[in-house]
C-alpha cells in the first residue's frame, strides 16, 4: 500500500513522531476476558460521552467564531460604503445620498460546489467532528502504544506544551491543540497537492489522511502512487490511494472503517460514520 513505509510493508509499522502522525494504529490484542469486556464497555461509554461533550463545545466555538466573523464583515462593508461615499462627495459635493450609496458585494463560492485552490480552504466543521470521533478525546496525558505522551484528540505532546504524563487539560485546551494540529495537517495537504483545485470535502479527506498518518508518510518517497495521482489530477485515483488498512502486517477493522469514511468524504461529501451503530469508534483508537 502506497502510504505505508517500507518497514510497514515488511510487517511492522514504522512510527516516528517526527513524521507528523498523530497516533499509530493500535496493536492486535488477545480476546478479552468477561471482566475486561465489562470494564471495556464502561470505559467506552465514558469515552463516547467525552467525545459528545467535545463536539458540543466545538460547535459552540464554531458558532461564536462565525458571529464574530459576521460582525467584522459588516463593519468592513460599512467602512467601504462610507469611504466610497466620501470619495464621491469630494468629487461631486452635495450630490450624494448616503442612504442610497451602493457598493458591490461579492459572494464567496460554496467550496462544496466549486473546486478551489487549496490555499483558500481550511478544515471544515464536519471533518473536525469526524476527527474527534475517530481519534477519541482524552483529557489526561497518557502514553500511546509507542510510548509517546498523548492528549486531546490524538495530539502528541511536545516540550512547548509543558505537559507531563498524568497531567489533565481542559476541553478548551484540547480544542486549541486540535486547531494547532489541523493547521499543520492543512499545510501537509497543501504541500501534497500544490495547485490542484479541490472541493471542500476532498480537502477534508486529505486532511484526515495527513492527520492520521503524518505528512512524512504522504511524501513522494513514501506514497508514490498518491503523488502520481495528484500530479495527473486524477481524483478517482487519489480516492483509491486513501486506503490505510494494516497495522503490524494485519488488517485492522478500525483502519478499514476509517478508510471507508475517508473515501466517502472525498468522493461523496458523506461524513457519517460507516460503522454499524452497535460498534462506536469514539475513543476506541486509544483503548
Amino acid at each position: 500500500m502506497s502510504i505505508q513505509t517500507s518497514a510497514a510493508a515488511k510487517g511492522s509499522l514504522a512510527y516516528d513522531p517526527r513524521d507528523g502522525s498523530t497516533h499509530p494504529p493500535a496493536p492486535l490484542k488477545k480476546p478479552p476476558t468477561p471482566a475486561q469486556t465489562e470494564l471495556g464497555a464502561a470505559l467506552q461509554f465514558m469515552r463516547v460521552e467525552m467525545v459528545q461533550e467535545f463536539i458540543r463545545r466545538l460547535r459552540r466555538k464554531s458558532s461564536t467564531d462565525r458571529r464574530a466573523r459576521a460582525i467584522q464583515s459588516r463593519m468592513k462593508k460599512r467602512k467601504a460604503v462610507l469611504a466610497m461615499s466620501a470619495a464621491v462627495m469630494v468629487a461631486s459635493p452635495g450630490m450624494v445620498d448616503l442612504d442610497r450609496a451602493g457598493y458591490a458585494i461579492s459572494v464567496a463560492p460554496n467550496p462544496f460546489d466549486v473546486r478551489l485552490h487549496p490555499a483558500s480552504l481550511s478544515a471544515s466543521q464536519q471533518i473536525k467532528e469526524a476527527l474527534a470521533e475517530e481519534e477519541g478525546v482524552r483529557l489526561t496525558v497518557y502514553r500511546d502504544v509507542a510510548g509517546y505522551p498523548t492528549v486531546g484528540v490524538g495530539h502528541l505532546v511536545t516540550p512547548r506544551d509543558n505537559l507531563n504524563v498524568g497531567d489533565r487539560i481542559t476541553y478548551e485546551r484540547a480544542l486549541e491543540l486540535l486547531e494547532d494540529d489541523l493547521r499543520e495537517a492543512e499545510k501537509g495537504v497543501r504541500n501534497l497537492v500544490g495547485d490542484l483545485v479541490l472541493y471542500q470535502n476532498e480537502f477534508d479527506a486529505l486532511v484526515d489522511l495527513v492527520y492520521n498518518v503524518g505528512a512524512g508518510n504522504v511524501s513522494d518517497t513514501e506514497s508514490p502512487r498518491l503523488n502520481e495521482a495528484v500530479a495527473a489530477g486524477d481524483y478517482r485515483r487519489i480516492a483509491d490511494e486513501l486506503r490505510y488498512h494494516h497495522a503490524a502486517g494485519e488488517k485492522a477493522n478500525g483502519l478499514v472503517f476509517r478508510s471507508e469514511r475517508r473515501q466517502s468524504i472525498f468522493m461523496d461529501a458523506a461524513y457519517a460514520d460507516p460503522r454499524p451503530s452497535s460498534i462506536s469508534v469514539s475513543g476506541s483508537v486509544h483503548s
